[in-house]
């Protein structure tokens, strides 16, 4: 049985019982959640929020379940919109079994969470993960002890390996409920406030009353409203405990009680209940077993060391990638041309009319097959190399030495991963602002994701960077000359980055910077086989099949524009004579401007539409090497200060047609989509303008 609609499990069927996935970022919830429901699940967004959530389905023992993926949280004090979810799933959707994983790596701090939920279900059973990772940091954890303390089922697994996996779905077939769960103990001032609080709620059912007084006793109003709309009660209107909440405020500022004591004394609780479990449960048979992760982030996340660090490993990627797609990319294309001509055996065959064979042969057919060819072997390389970065831990340790600018610029520190996304497809990196939680951090981060290129805009910089910067050097020498000037101007793109979110935050989007909870994860050697499957079915396929949708039309109608006259002289030469003077102004020229608004669809499309219209050609042409490239666009007037604005122009100009969409859906707003056209676009022509002139004054 599949799983049910996207958002939350409105209607549940007497033979379907819900199981909720909970945890900390990082903990391998989402291996335990696929290796429960195979390829039986599909994704959405939560109603009402910009968090995706995941359902499946699997069978055990003749029942149906039904497991949902909740967002990662540290906890559930709900001060993101992703605790916000989990919290209010485990409160009001009641799953019939709630699984909190955890890292066995650094249990104890995973424990806060388990505590917090317990208090609100008894439904529960905790999967320790990673448990192979422990080991080898010469962690023991004593499940059977944890287990009774916790009076809960506690599980150890490596989901990885598949191991636990058949003893959790046991556990989740014979949990047993009604238990009496351990209770964290608060400081006496607050058990005697829940203990005078409890006697005016006692009426209200399907939530713990213990929970709920202690939320009134926070002061969480936002919760509480939604308390009285889930339950159909106003808990403002019930005048005896109102009466009894002022007295309880009244004498705890008697005697000098805050909000704020009161919040530290919970939080401070539940941590010192959870290291006592820990103490007695885990035993570290190395003390020093995260010396060498610190040593290492000392060098990674130093203050002066990290940023040349991660300029180095940007190097490496690059150059790797530049190296390793120049022969895929040949071979792509020659395999393309290959099978053209008998395309064209075929459509003579079928005697198909002359115009409709060109049109998706010249038109269709070597756009898309030029689209392969150049993005399919850097992605291949790059997403790889991008997720194993990912899956060793390196990444939050960039978001990590990054949060420091951001917070200067008045933006988010979460900006940095964003960023990162938008390496691969500014589409996806926009829709990954949804982890800030703040509206206004969030849509600086939307605005300014398209100042790093995605892969899409490699191509085309690199091709651009080796026939005029590179020219004959080695192999060896000219890959790495490529990746040096590749990796300076991404550089540009991140410091363009910084200063326009420093100028929307002061202008447009004002406000102070707000403090996020990252957790730098301990270092783990990556999944290389399942890093490069992942990457290149999930991330380069992906990337690949979207832009094929949006290329192959757009080649119909390049080709009809080549192909169609006007007083002897083609739509696609109107055009460009017409933008002419203008791109002049910028040190380019009418083609280029028109290849980058036909581009639209897809940056990968750009240069193969200057190509088609300085060849003169209603078709694409097929050029065998750089150096045919070059020679051709030298005799159309290109310098290397036109090769410079075109480089310039590429890096910052309006996103894509996929990015606009992803922008218009994630803020819901024309008027936002606008601006994240507008911004990038000025400013790049305003650079290449003062470049040009500059040098015009120069010359």
């Amino acid at each position: 049985m599949g799983a049910a609609s996207t958002g939350f499990i409105l209607d549940k069927l007497d033979f379907n019982k819900v199981v909720a996935l909970v945890g900390n970022p990082n903990v391998g919830k989402s291996t335990i959640f696929n290796g429960l429901t195979g390829l039986n699940q599909h994704t959405g967004n939560w109603p009402g929020k910009t968090v995706t959530n995941a359902q499946g389905s699997c069978q055990y023992k003749g029942q149906n379940y039904i497991l949902v993926d909740l967002p990662g949280s540290y906890s559930l004090m709900a001060h993101s919109a992703e605790e916000e979810v989990t919290r209010d799933f485990i409160c009001f959707k009641k799953p019939d079994a709630v699984v909190v994983v955890c890292d066995a790596t650094c249990l104890e701090r995973n424990l806060n969470l388990v505590l917090q939920i317990m208090e609100i279900t008894d439904n529960i059973i905790v999967c320790v993960n990673l448990i192979d990772e422990a080991e080898k940091k010469g962690i023991s954890i004593d499940a059977a002890s944890l287990s009774n303390m916790l009076n809960v089922p506690v599980v150890v697994s490596s989901a990885r390996g598949k191991i636990g996996l058949d003893i959790l779905k046991e556990e989740i077939f014979e949990l047993k409920y009604n238990r009496a769960l351990h209770k964290t103990i608060y400081p006496k001032y607050i058990e005697d406030a829940i203990e005078s609080i409890i006697p005016f709620i006692d009426n209200i059912e399907g939530v713990s009353q213990r929970w709920l007084a202690l939320k009134l006793l926070e002061g969480d109003k936002a919760f509480i409203r939604l308390i009285a709309e889930q339950f159909n009660i106003d808990l403002e209107k019930n005048m005896g405990l109102a009466n009894e909440l002022k007295g309880v405020k009244n004498s705890w500022d008697e005697a000098g009680i805050t909000n704020e004591m009161v919040n530290d004394d919970i939080v401070s609780s539940i941590v010192k209940t959870a290291e006592g479990i820990g103490h007695k449960a885990i035993t570290y048979q190395n003390k020093a077993y995260a010396d060498k992760d610190r040593k290492i982030d000392k060098v990674l996340t130093d203050k002066w060391l990290g940023f040349p660090v991660m300029l180095i490993m940007m190097l490496i990627i690059f150059w790797i990638t530049i190296s390793g797609a120049n022969y895929p990319s040949q071979l792509l294309s020659n395999l393309f041309s290959y099978l053209e001509k008998h395309l064209l055996n075929l459509f003579s065959f079928a005697q198909a009319p002359r115009f409709i064979s060109e049109m998706l042969i010249f038109g269709l057919y070597r756009t898309v097959a030029w689209v392969v060819s150049v993005m399919l072997p850097p992605m291949a390389i790059f997403f790889p190399l991008f997720t194993i970065l990912e899956d060793s831990g390196y990444l939050p340790r960039v978001a990590f030495n990054l949060d420091r600018v951001y917070k200067k610029c008045s933006a988010c520190g979460k900006q940095a991963l964003t960023m990162c996304m938008g390496f691969g497809c500014n589409a996806v990196g926009v829709t990954g602002c949804r982890i800030i939680d703040s509206p206004r951090e969030r849509l600086i981060a939307i605005i300014t994701n398209n100042f790093v290129p995605c892969n899409g805009r490699f191509p085309a910089l690199i091709a651009i960077i080796s026939m005029f910067f590179v020219g004959q050097a080695s192999a060896f020498f000219g890959g790495m000359l490529s990746a040096i000037i590749l990796t300076s101007i991404i550089f540009l793109g991140v410091i363009m980055t910084f200063i326009v979110s420093k100028l929307l935050s002061i202008t447009l989007l004002k406000g102070v910077p707000s403090s996020f909870t990252l957790e730098l994860p301990p270092y783990r050697k990556p999944q290389f086989i399942k890093v490069i499957v992942r990457s290149i079915l999930d991330r380069a396929l992906f990337v690949l099949g979207r832009s094929i949708a949006v290329a192959a039309p757009a080649g119909i109608i390049i080709w009809l524009m080549a192909n169609t006259s006007l007083n002897g002289v083609t739509i696609l030469n109107h055009c460009s004579n017409f933008l002419d003077p203008f791109a002049r102004l910028f040190g380019m020229d009418g083609v280029i401007l028109l290849a980058f608004i036909l581009g639209s669809p897809a940056n990968e499309i750009v240069t193969p539409i200057i190509i088609m219209a300085y060849m003169a050609q209603g078709s694409l042409a097929q050029l065998g090497s750089l150096s045919e490239i070059k020679a051709l666009l030298v005799d159309n007037g290109w310098t290397w200060a036109t090769a410079i604005n075109v480089m310039i122009f590429s890096l910052m100009h309006w996103p894509c047609s996929t990015a606009c969409i992803t922008i218009k859906k994630e803020t819901g707003s024309f008027g936002w989509m606008a601006v994240s056209i507008i911004i990038p676009t000025f400013i790049g022509l305003f650079i290449c303008f003062a470049f040009t002139s500059v040098l015009g004054i120069v010359s």
